[in-house]
């Protein structure tokens, strides 16, 4: 293949897919969970690190009316277009649940909030217990 004038070094990383369907989402609930002030973000690694990086958002009624959350969802898909992305790493699932508070936020701030996020820096990785915590009743 040839790069035509460009460093074969230089890669070029595809765009992060989306996650669509529910079971997609649960998938994800799998993972580890990175919790911070404007939203907790779900990641799984698929075990497929040839295959670009998939992110899905979730905003509950709880946040807010239909306005409000869909201003949350697009201020979450214009950071995650402009710089999160290119955090992501290949082959890994990830859903960004939107806190209220978001909606006040200064747009870098989320930006560089969910930058940290995504690339696990200042932050304490809380995986999922793997069972309930319930005793069988012996």
């Amino acid at each position: 293949m040839e790069t035509h004038g460009q460093d074969a070094s230089i890669q070029i990383k595809k765009p992060a897919g989306r996650l669509k369907s529910r079971p997609q989402f649960l998938c994800v609930r799998e993972g580890e969970r990175r919790k911070g002030p404007f939203f907790i973000v779900e990641v799984l690694d698929r075990q497929a690190p040839d295959e670009p990086p998939r992110v899905g958002f979730t905003v509950t009624t709880r946040q807010g009316n239909a306005v409000e959350r869909n201003r949350m969802r697009r201020r979450l898909k214009e950071v995650v277009r402009l710089t999160a992305q290119f955090a992501m790493k290949p082959g890994h699932d990830y859903v960004i649940v939107a806190h209220r508070d978001m909606l006040s936020a200064p747009f870098e701030r989320l930006t560089q909030a969910l930058s940290a996020r995504i690339a696990g820096t200042d932050i304490k990785k809380r995986p999922r217990p793997a069972s309930s915590g319930k005793s069988d009743g012996k």
